[in-house]
C-alpha cells in the first residue's frame, strides 16, 4: 500500500464560509498514482471543518444561516471569558466559543473511496472546507493512501 500526504492552503474571508476544494483534492490525487483506495480530507483547526455537501449558492446560504441558528455568536460561552482561566491556556484570544461549537457539528474530516484513480463523489457532491472563524488562513491535510 502506497500513502501520500499534501496539505491545501486557503485563506478564507468571512467568519462563516463554505470554500469548494474538491479540485484541490482532484488534483493531488491525480499527482499521487493512486487508483484504487481511499482519500482522506482532515482539518487540523478547532474551528474549521470538512463536509461533502452541494455546491449551490442557495443551499449554502442555507447552511450559513442553519450554523448561525443552532450556535448563535451572540450566546454566552464559558470559552470566552478569558480573566477565568488558567495560565495553562493556549488561546490566542479570539471570543470564539461558537466556532468551536459549530466545529463539533461540521466535523473535521471526511473520507471518500477512489477508484481507477477517480473519487467516488455523487454527481452533485463537492468537498468543502467549512471556515467558522474567518477570516483566517488555513490549511487542510489530504491524505491519499491505495494502490
Amino acid at each position: 500500500m502506497k500513502i501520500q500526504k499534501q496539505n491545501i492552503s486557503v485563506e478564507s474571508k468571512s467568519q462563516i464560509e463554505f470554500i469548494d476544494i474538491t479540485h484541490n483534492v482532484e488534483e493531488i490525487l491525480a499527482g499521487s498514482g493512486i487508483r484504487n483506495g481511499q482519500i482522506m480530507v482532515f482539518s487540523p483547526h478547532t474551528t474549521c471543518g470538512v463536509a461533502i455537501n452541494q455546491d449551490e449558492s442557495l443551499l449554502v446560504q442555507d447552511f450559513q444561516r442553519m450554523l448561525y441558528r443552532l450556535v448563535p455568536i451572540d450566546e454566552r460561552y464559558s470559552h470566552d471569558l478569558f480573566e477565568l482561566k488558567s495560565g495553562k491556556s493556549t488561546s490566542d484570544g479570539r471570543s470564539n466559543g461558537h466556532s468551536h461549537c459549530k466545529n463539533l457539528i461540521v466535523g473535521v474530516s471526511e473520507v471518500v473511496p477512489v477508484e481507477e484513480g477517480r473519487m467516488l463523489l455523487g454527481p452533485r457532491q463537492n468537498i468543502f472546507l467549512v471556515e467558522l472563524d474567518g477570516a483566517r488562513k488555513r490549511d487542510i491535510i489530504v491524505q491519499v493512501m491505495g494502490e
